[in-house]
């Protein structure tokens, strides 16, 4: 996978922005409402600059389905090549200092076979045996789990980013979280217009756990 380049995200972002105004009016308003939209063209973005390397999904596809993201992607698995499809409704993201967990449910998963119609797994997604209404169930067999996988069951997927090696090792961003977690948490996460918007709540009684937390870093 390409490594981010600051200096691109930050031109891309500008120039993003010189051809959308709009948006720095929605965030505007967003902010005055504990809400951050997200463009899904920032999405389709950096699936493009940075899903480059072999194993990555290709040809990614990102749309709103209010109140889940559609998501199609075309995959490779065990000699198969295929076209995967699902919606994605975030359900809850617990954000700490140790942690940030992510729950979501997972809906309307297709699977088309493209190429290595003689593997076993292309047997399987032909012959309708994959119960593909239960896509955890699917995951939890997965012969190399990513380390940010925590729970998958049924259609629930639950991932734990800090778990991700990267970012576990970023103390930086620990205590960013430790100090920020006491007074904010999300609400909701959905699609709109064409956004994925995270909607926040303010937590009052947190601010000295905050501080605290704050002084600790200092």
């Amino acid at each position: 996978m390409r490594k981010p380049n600051p200096k691109l995200l930050l031109t891309s972002a500008a120039s993003y922005l010189k051809a959308h105004p709009e948006e720095i009016v929605r965030a505007v308003k967003g902010a005055l409402g504990l809400r951050i939209g997200v463009p899904l063209d920032a999405l389709r973005y950096l699936a493009e600059q940075f899903g480059q390397g072999k194993k990555a999904p290709k040809d990614i596809v990102f749309e709103a389905a209010p109140p889940g993201l559609r998501v199609a992607a075309t995959v490779g698995a065990m000699g198969t090549t295929m076209r995967a499809k699902l919606t994605v409704f975030v359900e809850e993201l617990d954000v700490g200092a140790s942690h940030a967990r992510v729950t979501t449910r997972i809906a309307d998963m297709a699977l088309e076979v493209l190429d290595g119609d003689d593997t076993p797994l292309a047997g399987l997604i032909k012959s309708g045996a994959l119960d593909l209404s239960k896509p955890g169930n699917l995951v939890a067999y997965m012969p190399k789990r990513p380390d940010v996988l925590v729970e998958a069951e049924d259609d629930r997927i639950v991932f734990d980013i800090l778990k991700a090696p990267k970012l576990a090792q970023n103390r930086r961003l620990r205590q960013v979280l430790g100090v920020l977690a006491p007074v904010l948490s999300v609400a909701a996460i959905r699609t709109r217009d064409d956004h994925l918007d995270v909607h926040l709540k303010a937590r009052p009684g947190g601010i000295g756990d905050a501080v605290a937390a704050a002084r600790s870093a200092a």
